[in-house]
């Protein structure tokens, strides 16, 4: 008996191991999108965003026309970079930092919609996942360590070669 379920554990963690690039990709894609989307109104309606920076979010230690330009950038870059995986753990680590400075900022209006507040959560959980995680299949992060690594493996056996050819 415990050896079929034994048996049974590890074909289930073959499939697993088989979704997980999958689900990396739909995290950051997911995540991606939440931010980007959010950058993208900022950007098109640039008074709207001034005045709610100035009236509305009371973002800590920044004036507000700095932490319009830097939470907007922000948002528009390193999603971008997160939904192509590239220096996903950075992306990641700017995207948290700032759905932490929204949620604080905006906290008032948040606590009032339960939804907003949860979504808030939802996306930290779903980031520090993403900080996290080894590169994923489906991202620029792990095509640029595999061709790391075939560049050490060549110039370790070009090294070989040309000490033997002394």
């Amino acid at each position: 008996m415990i050896s079929i379920i034994n048996f049974q554990l590890q074909r289930a963690s073959g499939w697993i191991e088989y979704l997980r690039p999958i689900a990396d990709l739909i995290a950051r894609l997911y995540i991606a999108r939440v931010f980007f989307l959010s950058g993208l109104s900022k950007f098109q309606d640039w008074e709207t965003t001034l005045y709610l920076f100035r009236e509305e979010y009371h973002v800590p230690l920044l004036p507000p026309e700095i932490a319009a330009v830097c939470g907007t950038a922000g948002e528009l870059v390193f999603s971008a970079l997160l939904a192509l995986g590239v220096f996903t753990p950075l992306s990641a680590l700017v995207l948290f930092v700032l759905n932490i400075v929204a949620f604080a900022s905006y906290y008032q209006s948040l606590i009032e919609t339960p939804a907003a507040w949860h979504d808030h959560l939802e996306w930290g959980i779903i980031i520090a996942l993403l900080m996290t995680a080894k590169a994923g299949v489906f991202s620029l992060d792990n095509l640029m360590a595999k061709s790391k690594a075939k560049q050490r493996t060549k110039g370790k056996s070009g090294d070989r070669q040309s000490s033997s050819v002394r």
